[in-house]
């Protein structure tokens, strides 16, 4: 009859085990999916955005019509992409377009000076800052997640249940972008 008991005991224990490490993961798969709603709502923003700085931009550099197509399409595959990977290869394709945009500002010195511009400029800066953000803390929950399913036992645990529990990609910067992001800024007066 003891060793009955023990038997159950034992069989409990590995139950409770399972549910709990089970719970962990969808705790971590939940935290890193909310994570990327939020960079998702701050690229929507971003789209948003873009059509606006395109229209401001028209009106003064009607000359430079392959930089505002490039931004546009560089916004529509952002819009179209579906994975983590193919969202940042769009991401790092919209900003090098932006980027060009921006430039053109430096050469018409009346495009420069409208506030519109500088307005939609000024939110595409925050935008720009809320997605790092983000992204930043899409990319912890997707190391807790991707770390917890490769370290033992949890891999036992995750075995079982490996349909509904996979490695998710990081939202990673370009590598020139990054080693952009890593110079100091130049400031201008």
């Amino acid at each position: 009859m003891n060793t009955l008991y023990i038997i159950l005991g034992i069989i409990a224990l590995i139950v409770i085990f399972i549910i709990a490490i089970y719970n962990k993961f969808v705790r971590l798969a939940n935290r890193t999916a909310e994570a990327w709603a939020d960079i998702d709502v701050q690229l929507k923003r971003r789209y948003d955005l873009i059509p606006n700085l395109v229209n401001a931009v028209k009106g003064y550099v009607s000359h430079e019509r392959e930089t505002l197509e490039k931004v546009t399409q560089a916004r529509t595959a952002a819009m179209s992409a579906q994975t983590v990977k193919e969202h940042g290869e769009a991401e790092n394709m919209l900003t090098g377009a932006l980027k060009s945009i921006f430039a053109l500002s430096e050469a018409y010195p009346d495009l420069k000076a409208n506030q519109n511009f500088l307005d939609l400029q000024n939110e595409l800066s925050d935008t720009e800052n809320k997605i790092q953000a983000a992204r930043r803390f899409y990319n912890g929950n997707v190391r807790d997640l991707n770390t917890a399913i490769e370290t033992f036992p949890n891999n036992i645990v995750v075995g079982m249940f490996s349909a509904k529990f996979t490695k998710k990609d990081y939202f990673e910067l370009e590598e020139g972008e990054a080693e952009a992001a890593k110079k100091p800024v130049e400031v201008k007066f």
